[in-house]
């Protein structure tokens, strides 16, 4: 790890970068207008969770009435058959251990001490014990002596009936599972809990903020209020901020955060350009000269890896890292809460770890400025390891070539349509030859898909990966597992072993 300067620790698609006001820059635009889209998608594990949870409290509310029914029912049925009387006991007991593991999940999710630091949360766990309890006792204790005391088997009956009080509780609970909803989305996310906020969102430095997307409307159940981060920035930075959105996908109305808004476009689990990556570091450095109280909020969807990339970015622009390296592993460590879990929650994308290398290379070779263009053309695509992936010889890919959002180049191996396809069994290698293959220039992406049931991951494919031209070195670009991206996750190397790799090979137009 290096010396962080001046850094205190606090508690696919090309980019384009829009501002307020801004001047156009090399022909992307920059300028004002409506940055925000009311088409916003859904994220679907957050609409599962929302949904999950609203069904079990609606389910729970079912069978607390249920079960105050058939409380009724046994006491008011004295003389009726042993089956019938097992029968509501085993039901009502069901009941009870449902309320039970309904709790216990619950601890589970928000961690033993923070579940009970809530008065209520004690109250309901100690009603839902004291249920089951009662319920035990009614279902496998020998009342054979009951007529001598029936009572005591009455109060024991009617006791049941407390579990009411479990709908008033349940009726309470939209902001507990609001919280608890977005904690499980954030994963072990570092978040910020000070001064009644609970927000994703964490202090990279003390002048720079990761956080994730600021929702409204149905996101808001299970992301960060947009509504709670503008508070949270006008109460400890008021007219000190600036946010930055790299969502390509999803914007939302600037007027919150008082048009302090920029936008660069970045696809999901993609790249920005080198040329929007060096856009970006000139404004945000524009910005912190003018005022040092002044600071950054960047975000995504997640908070983590579009994120990532631009905060290492700027970390290495700003002398406060080195090399790309110390700044990933930085990012990651503030990013993460290890109290929580152990999962890395910084920038796991190789593609986007590589741009942030190629960044630091700008910085130390090419003093901030693009490198010279270099125009190549593809000769061959080599795949080291095939057996296995797919129909293990290559013959069900496909390949696009993309440039500027655009596909210039695909080829189908089934077909052999634009290409020919030499499989070694012997040595387990497939090359797959490209046939008029356009020259191709700046930063490119290859992009796989199958014809089989291979797994696809980000960007909706098998596996794809990003590069620039200008630094291809000896017409050969060679990528092992762990710098493609897809492969490089743990769940899927049962497909990808450890030797799987893509090899690039480049010929001069």
């Amino acid at each position: 790890m290096g010396v962080l300067r001046g850094a205190v620790g606090m508690g696919s698609g090309r980019g384009q970068i829009r501002g307020r006001g801004q001047p156009v820059w090399g022909g992307t635009a920059f300028l004002p207008g409506p940055p925000y889209s009311f088409a916003t998608p859904i994220w679907p594990l957050g609409q599962k969770l929302t949904f999950l949870f609203w069904c079990c409290r609606i389910f729970g509310v079912v069978l607390i009435f249920v079960d105050i029914t058939l409380v009724i029912v046994d006491l008011a049925i004295r003389d009726k058959e042993k089956s019938i009387r097992e029968t509501l006991e085993g039901v009502s007991l069901a009941i009870a251990l449902f309320f039970l593991v309904d709790v216990l999940l619950r601890v589970f999710v928000e961690g033993f001490r923070n579940y009970f630091k809530s008065k209520l949360n004690i109250l309901d766990a100690v009603i839902v014990v004291g249920t089951l309890l009662i319920n035990m006792v009614y279902s496998f204790s020998d009342f054979s002596g009951a007529d001598k005391i029936p009572r005591m088997v009455i109060v024991l009956r009617a006791l049941r009936i407390i579990i009411l009080i479990r709908i008033f509780r349940l009726a309470s609970q939209k902001k507990q599972l609001e919280k608890v909803t977005r904690r499980m989305v954030s994963e072990n996310k570092r978040r910020y809990t000070k001064d009644g906020f609970d927000l994703d969102l964490t202090y990279v430095t003390d002048r720079i903020i990761a956080m994730s997307f600021p929702s409204s409307g149905k996101q808001s159940f299970y992301r960060n209020p947009i509504k709670e981060v503008a508070r949270f920035l006008d109460t400890k930075h008021k007219d000190h901020y600036t946010i930055y959105n790299l969502c390509s996908e999803k914007g939302y109305d600037p007027v919150y955060f008082h048009y302090r808004v920029e936008r660069v476009f970045i696809d999901d689990h993609n790249v920005p350009s080198l040329k929007d990556m060096l856009k970006f570091t000139a404004n945000v450095r524009e910005w912190m000269k003018k005022d040092e109280k002044n600071i950054i909020a960047i975000h995504c969807k997640g908070g983590k890896g579009r994120t990532g990339t631009m905060v290492c970015t700027w970390l290495i622009d700003s002398d406060q890292f080195e090399s790309a390296k110390e700044s990933l592993d930085y990012f990651g460590e503030r990013r993460t809460d290890k109290s929580t879990s152990s999962k890395f929650q910084g920038v796991e994308t190789p593609s986007q770890s590589r741009y942030v290398g190629y960044y630091e290379i700008l910085k130390n070779k090419y003093n901030l400025k693009l490198p010279p263009e270099r125009q190549l053309k593809i000769k061959n695509i080599k795949i080291y390891s095939i057996n296995g992936v797919g129909k293990g010889n290559g013959s069900d890919l496909k390949v696009q070539i993309i440039v500027k959002k655009k596909v210039v180049f695909h080829c189908v191996c089934a077909t052999q349509e634009n290409c020919r396809l030499f499989f070694d069994a012997e040595n387990d290698f497939a090359v797959i030859g490209l046939e008029d293959c356009p020259v191709i220039s700046d930063d490119v992406k290859v992009r796989f898909e199958s014809r089989t049931d291979l797994p696809k991951g980000y960007d909706d494919c098998p596996f794809f990966f990003w590069f620039n031209t200008s630094f291809i070195e000896n017409n050969r670009l060679y990528l092992p597992r762990n710098e493609l991206d897809n492969p490089h996750k743990s769940k899927m190397w049962k497909i990808y072993r450890e030797t799987f790799a893509v090899e690039l090979n480049f010929v001069e137009p």
